[in-house]
C-alpha cells in the first residue's frame, strides 16, 4: 500500500518536475537522467505493444463481438472502409504518426537545453501524467487527418527514409558497444586474471556462435539445385567477418590500436550472421521438385508443420526487436557514445574500471543524493549541466517511432500483412536486412583503419 510520503512525492512526480522513483526503499538508487529516459522508454514501449496488437486480424474479431456499438463508430470514422480504421496498417500509420510527433515536439522544445534548472529541462524530466495525456492525444487526433490516402502514401515514404536513418544509428550503436565493452574488459586485465578469463571465454562464445550459425545456414539454408542468392551471400558474408577478425588483430592495427582484439569482431560477426539468418528466413519460399513432389527448401527446419514453434520464433523476434530500439533509443543519445567510436591513437585505459556492468556510467561518480524517506533514493546527477543531449534523444526516438511503424507494417508490403504473418517472405525486407550486414562491416572497419589513414586526427 502507498504510504502518504510516496503518495505525494508520485504525484508531484506526474503532475510536477519531481524525478521518477518507485515507491519500495529497498530498491536501488536511481539517477535523475536515467530514470527520465525509462519512462519515456516505457511510452514508446507502450504504444508499439498497442500497434502490434492493431495489426492483428484477431484483435478486430474481439472488438466486434465485445465492444458494444463498435460497428456503428467505425461507420462514422469512416464509412467506406467501416471497422478497417480502427486496425490493420492504416491505423497503426496513425498511431505511430502521434508517437512521432509527439517526440519530434520535444525534440525542438529542448533545442539546446544544456542545464537541468530551466522551465524546458523541467518539462523534459517531469509533469509524466500531462505528458501521457498529451502523447494519447496525439494518437488518437491522428485518427481524424482527412484526404487519408494521400497521408498514407506521403507517410510511407517519410516512414522509409527516417527507419532507415534509425537502423544506421542502431549499427552505429553496436559499433560502439563492442568497442565499449572490449575497452572496459581489457582495462581489468593487468589487474585481476578474472578479466583474462572473461574476455577469452566470452570471445570464443560469440565466434562458436558465428561459425556455428554458417554452418546451421549452410545445411538448412542452401540446396544444390536452389537458393543461389544464399549460398552466394552466405559466402560473401562468412567471409567479410573472418576478413574483419584478422584486421583487428593485425601488427598494424595494434600499433595504433593496443585494445583492439577479437571481442570486437566477434560481437560484430554474430550480430551479421543474425542479420544474415534474419534475411533468408525472410525470403520467399522457394520449391523445388524432389521425386515428382514439390518441396519447399532453403526453410527453418523446426517451424514445418509445428504451429507451436513459429509462435517461439515469433515471440524471439519481437524481443529482439524490442532489445534493439530500446538499447539505441537509451544508450546512442549519451555524451559518451561517440567516444568509443572515435579510437584514440596509442590509448591505455588507465581510467576505465572494468565492471560486468559497463552499458550506463560507473556507479562510484559523486553526486547529490536525495532521501525520500519511504520511497527509492534519486541520485541527482545533471546539476551542474545535462549529461546527454535531450533534443538528439527526443529525436532517436521519432525515428525509432517510425522505425516500429515500417517493421510491424513489413515495409513495402503493409496493405495485406497482418501480425500473424510476420515472418512470411518479403523481398524488400530480405535486401534491406542484407544492406544492413554490409553497412555494419563498413562502419567496423572504418573504425579499424581510420587512424591510420587520419593519424593526426585520432591522436590522443
Amino acid at each position: 500500500m502507498c504510504t502518504p510520503p510516496c503518495c505525494v512525492a508520485q504525484l508531484a512526480c506526474c503532475c510536477g518536475t519531481a524525478a521518477c522513483s518507485c515507491c519500495c526503499n529497498c530498491c536501488p538508487k536511481i539517477k535523475q537522467s536515467t530514470g527520465t529516459r525509462i519512462m519515456y522508454a516505457l511510452y514508446f514501449l507502450l504504444v508499439t505493444i498497442v500497434c502490434v496488437i492493431m495489426m492483428s486480424p484477431t484483435v478486430e474479431e474481439q472488438f466486434q463481438i465485445h465492444i458494444p456499438l463498435y460497428k456503428e463508430l467505425c461507420e462514422k470514422l469512416n464509412p467506406v472502409d467501416k471497422c478497417k480504421t480502427l486496425v490493420g496498417y492504416t491505423a497503426v500509420y496513425k498511431v505511430c504518426f502521434g508517437m512521432s510527433c509527439f517526440f519530434l515536439f520535444f525534440s525542438f522544445f529542448t533545442l539546446r537545453v544544456n542545464s537541468s534548472n530551466g522551465c524546458r529541462a523541467a518539462v523534459h524530466n517531469g509533469f509524466w501524467l500531462l505528458k501521457f495525456i498529451a502523447l494519447a492525444a496525439c494518437c488518437v487526433g491522428a485518427f481524424f487527418i482527412p484526404q487519408e490516402e494521400i497521408f498514407l502514401e506521403v507517410w510511407r515514404y517519410v516512414g522509409t527514409a527516417c527507419a532507415s536513418i534509425f537502423l544506421l544509428i542502431q549499427l552505429m550503436t553496436l559499433v560502439e558497444f563492442a568497442h565499449r565493452w572490449n575497452t572496459n574488459w581489457s582495462s581489468g586485465v593487468k589487474y585481476s586474471r578474472f578479466w583474462y578469463a572473461a574476455l577469452a571465454f566470452v570471445t570464443l562464445t560469440l565466434f562458436t556462435l558465428a561459425v556455428g550459425a554458417v554452418v546451421f545456414m549452410g545445411v538448412y539454408y542452401t540446396h544444390p539445385e536452389a537458393c543461389l542468392l544464399n549460398k552466394i551471400f552466405l559466402g560473401i558474408n562468412g567471409s567479410l567477418c573472418f576478413i574483419v577478425s584478422m584486421l583487428a588483430i593485425s601488427p598494424c592495427i595494434q600499433k595504433l590500436q593496443p585494445t583492439s582484439g577479437l571481442l570486437q569482431p566477434g560481437v560484430i560477426s554474430v550480430y551479421v550472421m543474425y542479420l544474415t539468418f534474419s534475411a533468408f528466413s525472410s525470403k520467399p519460399k522457394e520449391m523445388v521438385k524432389i521425386n515428382d513432389v514439390n518441396t519447399t527448401v532453403c526453410v527453418f527446419p523446426f517451424n514445418s508443420g509445428l504451429e507451436s514453434d513459429k509462435k517461439i520464433v515469433t515471440a524471439l523476434g519481437t524481443v529482439i526487436l524490442f532489445g534493439c530500439i530500446l538499447y539505441s533509443c537509451l544508450t546512442s543519445t549519451t555524451r559518451r557514445s561517440s567516444a568509443a567510436l572515435r579510437v584514440c591513437r596509442n590509448s591505455e585505459p588507465e581510467t576505465e574500471r572494468a565492471r560486468c556492468c559497463f552499458c550506463f556510467g560507473d556507479d562510484t561518480d559523486d553526486y547529490d543524493e536525495e532521501r525520500t524517506g519511504s520511497g527509492q533514493n534519486v541520485v541527482y546527477d545533471e546539476k551542474e549541466a545535462t549529461i546527454y543531449s535531450y533534443s538528439y534523444f527526443h529525436f532517436v526516438f521519432f525515428l525509432g517511432s517510425l522505425y516500429v511503424m515500417m517493421t510491424i507494417t513489413n515495409w513495402f508490403n503493409y496493405k495485406n500483412h497482418d501480425i500473424e504473418k510476420f515472418l512470411d517472405g518479403s523481398w524488400d525486407v530480405y535486401w534491406l536486412k542484407m544492406a544492413c550486414c554490409w553497412v555494419c562491416l563498413i562502419i567496423y572497419m572504418m573504425t579499424l583503419i581510420a587512424p591510420m589513414i587520419c593519424p593526426k586526427r585520432f591522436e590522443a
